[in-house]
């Protein structure tokens, strides 16, 4: 157990409750080259300067941006990367090594230079180590060649303000990867109990675990592919019970360039996993804390793994009786991860979390976008601490076109004043759905699984305006309908149960599937992306001002098949003529370019035969601007 030497003054003061709370950055990594290597995992450490112990501070998030690099190009695969807190005191500091941090690297094969992606997770629970200087290192796993990798960036956003609960201790846990399913080395003869002391004045234990599965073995795919139970137990008493399995299909990050929408062992590529949270309150004295796996054996190719990092914190009794705060606004909020929810036209839907010891009743909300008037909502339920709830309001979203803010204030939490209003209130940014018309064509080809797709029409009043429900869709069919719509808002939603959208590389026996939008002149005015996953939504305003700009280009391509022998074919619908480039890569190399001038639609054929096997990138470029990149792989004839 390590102690906490934790600087406190009298955080309840008047003049710290009326402080607003301020934001500063701490920039650890810069766009850093992560550069794979063959050999397995490399380092890459960076330092930053934090808040001196004697700053308050209220909560850190740590943001994480991978971006394609500079000089190399993007690497492919799904890597297991961890950030560790090294060292605090400079380089002479002692060695800490706390896991803060888990990434699951994206499919990175078909991004192209200038993309990045931001992901976030909160890391308040090490607030007591990212003081003055800290040592951040990302350890990247990639064995690929030196070639490809990424553009790193870690910044740290801290926000100032009383601590919610004093920091007293931190005991580490469970800190390695395990075998599991493996006979000869059962993981319960090594994830063993932890014996420990509650220290004095805490009243709070928080544990928090990073978990992944890793491996392939037989017959259940374990541990990356099999779904499995995990327990935890404070003093033979069960406090947690979850099964380790994450959908993949709703990824925001979407497509990729592998297999992202296959489900997995409590991770998916293309994530910053966040940590499971567990709070139980404790008395002062010797504990003993368990972590129990579901039992299993594997027969064949014997590689299940269990990656876990977890600690133990000791806090005292939450500061405040009566405290809330707005934790995120879900909708609207134009943060790349919330993108699977946005834009919105309707039912604007917030996280509120109770950081006070009393249960949370009741709170008034004021919500509304800036510059319309605000309404308010009286929320009632019974939060314990640190537990959320999500709130979501019926009704259409106010909005002018272009950019908006959109604000959410909570006042008079179990009918009193809150202990600290600094994180009360939150305001996000987000940008008008598109314009689109009243009177369009929807066209719908469906794949050789229609039974796994829907599309809904919803309008302002919640009401369906048009379907096609699985029951009725017939294989390799396009509907074509007509639709008419009074000017409003709506929402246009394509939903695929198995998880696999319209076409998926991986799965070409399922065919290749479409949702387009085109105006009553035959111009194509929205594409939905076809390797989907769980669906896609489009949110627009119809307006029967609308007049297509075709000077503003629209593309829509289709690739298939994606899992090929000898050939396959690209499909092109636009809205205006173009110069187009194909160009044909593998491993970064260009084998083939095939230039078609003047074209707006058509349909195109290659044959690959003569292409080594392997991943094959197709990159299309229409006026001499990358338009479409699309992954193949290449198998041998038998």
């Amino acid at each position: 157990m390590i102690r906490i030497l934790f600087f406190l003054v009298v955080f309840g003061s008047a003049t710290c409750l009326a402080q607003k709370p301020q934001v500063n950055h701490v920039i650890t990594h810069n766009r850093t080259t992560v550069v794979c290597d063959p050999s397995g995992s490399k380092p890459f450490p960076g330092w930053g300067i934090f808040p001196s112990s004697e700053s308050p501070v209220r909560k850190i998030v740590m943001n994480v941006t991978l971006g394609s690099p500079d000089s190399l190009l993007t690497a492919h695969w799904d890597y297991l990367d961890h950030i560790y807190l090294r060292r605090q005191g400079g380089v002479k500091g002692k060695s800490i090594d706390y896991e803060i941090g888990r990434m699951l690297t994206p499919y990175g094969s078909i991004y192209n230079k200038g993309w990045s992606w931001k992901w976030e997770v909160d890391v308040t629970d090490f607030a007591p180590y990212l003081r003055d200087s800290v040592e951040i290192e990302y350890v990247h796993s990639g064995y690929e060649a030196t070639t490809v990798g990424w553009a790193l960036t870690i910044d740290f956003e801290i926000i100032s303000g009383p601590p919610v609960v004093v920091p007293l201790g931190i005991t580490p846990l469970w800190n390695r990867g395990y075998k599991y399913g493996n006979p000869e080395e059962k993981i319960e003869d090594n994830l063993l109990p932890v014996s420990y002391e509650s220290l004095p004045g805490t009243a709070i234990n928080r544990i928090r675990i990073q978990h992944t599965g890793h491996g392939m073995d037989k017959p259940k795919g374990c541990s990356e592919f099999c779904s499995r139970w995990r327990n935890l137990k404070l003093d033979n008493q069960l406090v947690d019970h979850r099964n380790l399995w994450k959908d993949c299909g709703d990824n925001p990050l979407y497509p990729q360039g592998g297999t992202w929408v296959y489900d997995r062992a409590y991770w998916c590529p293309g994530d910053l996993q966040v940590p499971d949270v567990i709070d139980v309150p404790v008395m002062p004295g010797n504990h003993i804390l368990a972590l129990e796996m579901e039992p299993y054996t594997a027969t064949e190719n014997i590689q299940a793994n269990e990656d876990i990092s977890s600690y133990l914190f000791h806090y005292s009794p939450p500061m405040q009786r009566v405290d809330v705060a707005v934790d995120e606004i879900l909708v609207p909020n134009d943060e790349q991860q919330f993108s699977r929810l946005n834009p919105a036209c309707f039912n604007p839907h917030f996280i509120i979390r109770n950081l006070g010891s009393e249960n949370l009743k009741t709170v008034t909300v004021t919500y509304g976008t800036d510059g319309f008037p605000k309404q308010v909502y009286h929320w009632k339920g019974d939060l314990k601490f640190n537990q959320t709830a999500k709130i979501i309001i019926p009704g259409e979203l106010q909005m002018k076109e272009g950019q908006n803010s959109y604000t959410v204030t909570l006042t008079k939490p179990n009918g009193r004043k809150d202990g600290w209003m600094g994180d009360n209130e939150l305001t996000t940014s987000f940008w008008s759905p598109e314009v689109m018309p009243t009177n369009f064509i929807l066209q719908f080809l469906t794949n050789n699984k229609p039974k796994d797709n829907q599309i809904l029409l919803i309008g302002s009043k919640n009401d369906t305006i048009f379907r096609r429900l699985p029951q009725n869709l017939e294989s390799n069919m396009l509907y074509t309908d007509t639709i008419s719509v009074n000017e409003g808002m709506y929402e246009l939603c394509l939903t695929d149960s198995a998880g696999d959208g319209l076409e998926f590389w991986a799965e070409p026996q399922n065919g290749d599937g479409n949702l387009r939008m085109f105006d009553m002149k035959g111009n194509l005015i929205h594409a939905f992306e076809s390797d989907c996953g769980n669906g896609e939504k489009l949110a627009f305003r119809a307006s029967p001002a609308f007049i297509a700009d075709t000077t503003q280009a629209k593309y829509a391509f289709s690739l298939y098949p994606r899992l090929v022998t000898k050939g396959t074919e690209l499909g092109v619908v636009s809205n205006r003529n173009s110069n187009m480039l194909v160009q044909i890569t593998v491993d970064g190399k260009i084998w083939e370019k095939h230039e078609y001038p003047n074209i707006k639609n058509g349909l195109y054929s290659y044959n690959l035969s003569n292409l080594p096997s392997g991943r094959i990138v197709l990159e299309v470029f229409m006026d001499g601007v990358s338009r479409f990149k699309g992954r193949l792989n290449k198998r041998k004839l038998k």
